[in-house]
């Protein structure tokens, strides 16, 4: 019964956290610690964030089922979309296969504090601009091949824990000029590819150690259908959220969840 529980506070954990820019995995792995979760190379977060991409495919379901149908009929806009969709995720995908194998060895309660510390105090200087009273739209035609590139680049950070995918895309955004609701709404695109590759890459290399997760099938049942439930809320309301504010909330968030962390564990605690 206590499985059950881990997972579904896990599932819960990684279905808020995945999209808002303040990292789940390293939220992920300070929950795990203190719940005493063993997650063997990290098979249980991985399969929970598969709920997660889901929950964003369904979120924009409508979206890409037209761009993927103006895709076979050589619509311009949809060939662009998925022209910088792919730019995007080339980066981090590289960087990705190449550190896999050295990853296990930085994924720890401590590297995840300095990472949302750092990583806070970059998103409050690059999002210090006004908020409009009227919000800008969501304009994914306008963005370069240059900037899907540079935001690609800097997703690819996100391999180090606490650094967070989303937060990482979007500051990168924001850098080279989006807006703010661009600039999430491509965040949430990017997720998409970039977490089907390494989800299951993941699954490929360790299937055979699902079976064996605290609560076995039960257990990451629980899970998924949690993760996949409050990600889902979670992507639609930052999306609402972003409409009258900017992200210094997670900024703040981020630093002083880093120093919570560190003080746990210079107490012994973690």
């Amino acid at each position: 019964m206590i499985e059950l529980l881990h997972a579904l506070i896990l599932g819960i954990i990684e279905g808020i956290t995945e999209f808002l820019p303040i990292s789940s995995t390293g939220h992920l792995i300070v929950a795990e610690h203190l719940l005493g979760y063993k997650d063997n190379h990290d098979i249980f977060t991985v399969v929970v964030q598969v709920a997660a991409i889901a929950a964003v495919v369904w979120y924009y379901r409508r979206d890409l089922w037209n761009r993927t149908l103006g895709l076979f009929k050589r619509d311009t806009a949809a060939i662009r979309f998925w022209t910088i969709l792919v730019i995007g995720c080339v980066p981090a995908g590289l960087i990705g296969l190449l550190l896999d194998k050295h990853m296990e060895a930085i994924t720890k309660p401590s590297v995840v504090a300095v990472s949302l510390i750092v990583g806070g105090i970059i998103l409050w200087l690059v999002d210090r601009g006004p908020v409009r009273k009227h919000n800008d739209p969501v304009d994914l035609a306008d963005i370069t091949t240059k900037q899907a590139a540079l935001v690609g680049l800097g997703q690819s950070l996100a391999i180090v824990p606490g650094v967070s995918r989303s937060g990482a895309t979007i500051v990168s955004g924001l850098a080279t000029g989006l807006n703010r609701p661009t600039a999430t709404a491509f965040s949430f695109y990017l997720s998409i590819p970039i977490m089907v590759a390494a989800s299951s890459l993941k699954l490929v290399k360790y299937h055979a150690d699902v079976a064996a997760l605290p609560g076995g099938w039960p257990a990451l049942a629980v899970g998924l259908v949690a993760a996949f439930i409050t990600a889902l809320m979670a992507v639609s309301w930052l999306l609402k959220y972003i409409a009258g504010h900017n992200f210094k909330v997670f900024a703040y968030y981020r630093v002083v969840a880093g120093l919570a962390i560190l003080a746990l564990l210079g107490l012994g605690w973690l």
